[in-house]
């Protein structure tokens, strides 16, 4: 009879491989990403499932500590290779048992997993309940990059084809690169933009810092749009398990008939091409029916390149402590007040 065992991976390279087998639809659950939020200040845990000393399964978790409770997250995990709900079962006695040790007040999890409701009823009678607020995309929108260049321009719509067009008439220049000196150039946009769309920025140190890991494995890459020497769109794009992420995008007003974000879109999906990526994932959207919400324009946006969506588990809760009804409450509270 098999056996199976929950414990920690401390080996990069023993990770790595196995995400790199699974290549799920996000780096969330990425050795990089454990060390971003190591430099956030939040404890990281790596852990293991093992049948017969071989892994079947990975779940990076951190703890999240806020007044309102800490709490343990899982984001977009965990990752399993066989026997899915079983394995999660002995996973989450793991979890729980890790969370009381740790004196969190819930557990959290966003699973890559498809919207159904078998999975639904699944986590509901383990005890989970909806979280209050998602924390990562939960519907998102991604192309599939193999199509030749012809391909990806005739599947796009037609405003956006005449937009790259444009753009490309108009004089603007796509630069991309490396160089940390464009994390500042990077940041000025950014905040412009979380100024704008009413948002709470990372902070410079935590972006730049970011940026430094994933560029250390050559997984980064910085997209700067340029009309006459005056940057007007950006975009930090990252790559993991054969696919690109659209991380954080910014643009200014200025030169608002200047359809240089399309452009630059199009050169980071060419790019990730010339990578050998198999999809271009530009994160979350919405439901074309959210006509009224705050990102139905940029969800409008992202479908026009073309592609498909997919659609994941809400986040889930599992409270642990009576603290855990202060964090849903003030959640809630955000969440109606902000309309997302």
């Amino acid at each position: 009879m098999s056996q199976i065992e929950i414990k920690q991976i401390e080996n990069e390279e023993q990770w790595k491989n196995f995400v790199d087998e699974l290549a799920p639809h996000t780096f969330l659950q990425s050795w990089q990403w454990k060390l971003s939020q190591e430099v956030m200040g939040n404890k990281t845990f790596t852990i293991g499932i093992f049948k017969d000393g071989e892994i079947i399964g990975t779940a990076f978790v951190y703890k999240i500590n806020a007044k309102r409770g800490s709490f343990l997250f899982c984001p977009h995990g965990p990752l399993i290779k066989e026997n899915w709900q079983e394995n999660f079962k002995i996973l989450f006695d793991y979890l729980k048992t890790l969370a009381k040790k740790e004196k969190a007040d819930f557990i959290r999890i966003s699973p890559l997993e498809i919207a159904t409701a078998e999975k639904n009823i699944f986590f509901k009678k383990l005890g989970f309940r909806d979280a209050p607020i998602h924390m990562h995309p939960e519907l998102a929108w991604m192309l599939d990059v193999k199509a030749s260049e012809k391909e990806l321009l005739v599947n796009m719509k037609k405003r956006t084809r005449y937009s790259i067009n444009k753009a490309q008439k108009d004089g603007v220049e796509i630069v991309s690169s490396q160089d940390l000196e464009g994390i500042k150039e990077f940041y000025k946009v950014y905040m412009e933009t979380a100024k704008r769309q009413d948002f709470v920025p990372f902070s410079l140190k935590y972006v730049k810092k970011e940026f430094e890991i994933f560029c250390k494995e050559n997984k980064i890459l910085l997209f700067f749009a340029k009309y006459q020497q005056e940057t007007v769109a950006t975009a930090m794009v990252i790559y993991s398990n054969g696919s690109a992420f659209y991380h954080h995008g910014a643009s200014t007003r200025n030169r608002s008939n200047i359809t240089a974000s399309e452009f630059l879109q199009w050169n980071a999906i060419l790019e990730a091409k010339k990578r050998g990526m198999n999809l271009y994932n530009f994160w979350g959207v919405v439901p074309e029916s959210a006509k009224n919400h705050p990102w139905a324009g940029l969800s409008l946006f992202k479908r026009g390149f073309g592609g498909f969506s997919e659609e994941y588990v809400h986040a889930k809760d599992f409270p642990i402590t009576l603290k855990y009804w202060l964090n849903y409450f003030v959640e809630t509270a955000r969440r109606i007040k902000r309309k997302y």
